[in-house]
């Protein structure tokens, strides 16, 4: 099969032999433009990758504490029949693990110091089933949790806020009072500090306090459990599911995904993303119209060659064509340039990074500040393909006035002075 001479032209073009200065130049603006290019769409890989890894890392540490669905009844109240609940929410085919539990706020104290707190009574038995938490503190702290002995394990930061370690005594004081004659006196239990966690997510590490379910419910005055963890297949179908639980569980009950308990904190990221996408984007509109300057370059050091084609027969469309391929073909391989440098750079990072430390001997992530050590990456398709798409659209526009101007090129004019 024959190749367009649409194509051949436009390749040789994009060579931009070095046989003059001019030719020179104009190779040399050329490779600016596909540089530019591919450092563009290698620079928006590479920080949404990191954007995504950074957003899948406080994720992963938040559903260790949290669970994917939370079902609880009104005003903090026990749910009126926690089995049939329980068996209705087993019953959904996406649920791998469903744990009762008791939720409230208290102050812990010790001495003089104390802190707000948000109290979790859970089952040691059945937790591991809904939280990775769980599951890591069940032969170093939860087993330890023994109903009648209130013992309560913390947050690693509230226990160093506190000062205190495994085997000390702290107070709770409960929120609702206890009526005397003398009047309203707060609801104090002495409770005994059995284990630490430290989950990475400075939110719940401060503030969270885990106890036995039959002790919370004393202490609280409780009939039962205020709700239902629940732990599932998948968690992105999480939002689904809640409202597929919500149709069909008996009761008023209130039902809450993961995503809408830290709302605010995932709107923001995504605003920061597509906000970081726009701005990067600009950076490859740069380098794409930069092949408006080759081009009219190109077209005025050909305008020979062109009143040549068309005094051979060449259409205006052709001409138009070869230098649109000119356009194209540098966009093209600079895009795919900068596409495999953003994916070697975005999955090879946590090589990459630690030898820039040890080069430039600096910490980019301090963990005591940032609680995690390594630059996060996760380079994803819904992110990659737009990028591409985008990159190849902008330098196709770019060729085209550029090529249209070369299409209307006179023939006589060109070939008067030469």
């Amino acid at each position: 099969m024959q190749i367009p001479y649409e194509l051949i032209l436009g390749w040789r073009y994009t060579r931009a032999g070095r046989a003059t200065r001019r030719n020179g130049f104009i190779s040399f603006i050329s490779g600016v433009s596909m540089l530019g290019i591919a450092l563009g769409v290698a620079a928006l890989i590479i920080v949404l990758s990191v954007m995504n890894g950074f957003q899948k890392e406080v994720r992963d540490r938040m559903l260790g504490v949290v669970s994917h669905i939370e079902i609880f009844a009104p005003n903090g109240a026990a749910l009126p029949d926690l089995a049939r609940t329980m068996h209705e929410v087993r019953a959904h085919p996406q649920v791998i693990g469903a744990a009762p539990f008791i939720a409230t706020q208290a102050l812990l104290a010790r001495g003089e110091d104390m802190k707000g707190t948000v109290v979790r009574g859970i089952d040691p038995s059945l937790e591991p089933g809904v939280t990775d938490l769980a599951v890591e503190l069940k032969n170093t702290g939860l087993n330890r949790l023994i109903p009648g002995d209130f013992g309560v394990v913390l947050g690693g930061e509230l226990a160093r806020s506190l000062g205190v370690r495994q085997g000390d005594k702290v107070t709770l004081v409960a929120p609702s009072g206890q009526v005397t004659p003398a009047g309203v006196v707060p609801r104090l239990k002495q409770m005994t500090v059995v284990g630490t966690f430290d989950s990475g997510h400075y939110e719940y590490d401060s503030a969270l306090v885990l106890m036995h379910l039959d002790d919370a419910a004393r202490i609280f005055r409780l009939e039962g459990p205020t709700g239902v963890r629940v732990k599932l297949q998948d968690l992105h179908k999480a939002p689904e599911v809640a409202a597929e639980l919500s149709r069909t569980l008996t009761g008023d009950l209130l039902i809450r995904d993961w995503t809408r308990q830290n709302r605010t904190w995932f709107a923001a990221v995504q605003v920061e993303k597509r906000m970081m996408f726009i701005i990067l984007t600009l950076i490859v509109a740069v380098a794409a119209f930069n092949l408006v300057s080759t081009l009219v370059m190109t077209v005025t050091d050909k305008r020979a060659d062109i009143a040549i084609l068309r005094t051979l027969g060449a259409s205006p469309g052709s001409i138009m064509g070869i230098f649109v391929v000119q356009g194209a073909m540098v966009g093209v391989m600079g895009t795919l340039a900068g596409l495999l440098l953003g994916l070697g750079v975005a999955f090879n990072i946590d090589v990459i990074v630690p030898a820039l430390e040890q080069l430039l001997h600096a910490n980019f992530l301090p963990k005591d500040i940032y609680l995690i050590s390594r630059m996060p990456s996760d380079p994803q398709r819904s992110d990659i393909l737009p990028i591409t798409i985008i990159s190849l659209v902008l330098a196709f526009i770019a060729t085209l006035y550029p090529s249209w101007r070369a299409s209307r090129v006179n023939p006589a004019e060109a070939l008067r002075y030469e």
